[in-house]
């Protein structure tokens, strides 16, 4: 691990999330993905830590992000969107790389369809923040910080 990745966290936010703002704003509201990583920043900022944010609608993409987090980043916040509940392969990658990640949810999923109540994520993440709006990545960011003792 570089001198550089125990003050890193990486935010990842994987398919669809890049129509935030304007995909289903009832549900998602109207923050863009923009938005929401400044907001990241600054909060990551506001307790000693940078931020690297990556977004991708492939798999493979976000999988090679969290292999990578083993040299260069303390943590990740991951909202993993429709891979939740499909991936085991993302799930894989969180146990192989053992940093501490943070899974967010801008909704509600346990109030959503039945499909969206089960998470390969969740029994690999140190913690779960659901249905807080965009404010839960700021949450996100204050709990990994917290988990890594700043």
């Amino acid at each position: 691990m570089t001198e550089n990745a125990s003050h890193t966290i990486l935010l990842l936010n994987g398919p669809n999330l890049n129509l935030l703002g304007t995909r289903e704003p009832e549900i998602y509201g109207r923050d863009t993905l923009a938005d929401v990583e400044q907001l990241c920043r600054e909060t990551a900022a506001s307790l000693g830590f940078e931020l690297r944010a990556v977004q991708s609608n492939h798999e493979g993409v976000l999988i090679d992000a969290i292999h990578e987090a083993r040299t260069t980043a303390a943590g990740i916040v991951m909202n993993p969107g429709a891979f939740t509940h499909t991936s085991v392969a993302l799930a894989d990658a969180i146990s192989g790389v053992q940093l501490p990640t943070i899974e967010v949810h801008i909704s509600n999923v346990h109030q959503r369809e039945a499909f969206r109540h089960h998470s390969f994520i969740s029994p690999v993440a140190s913690s779960i923040i659901v249905g807080a709006g965009v404010n839960g990545y700021k949450l996100a960011v204050q709990q990994l910080a917290h988990l890594l003792g700043q």
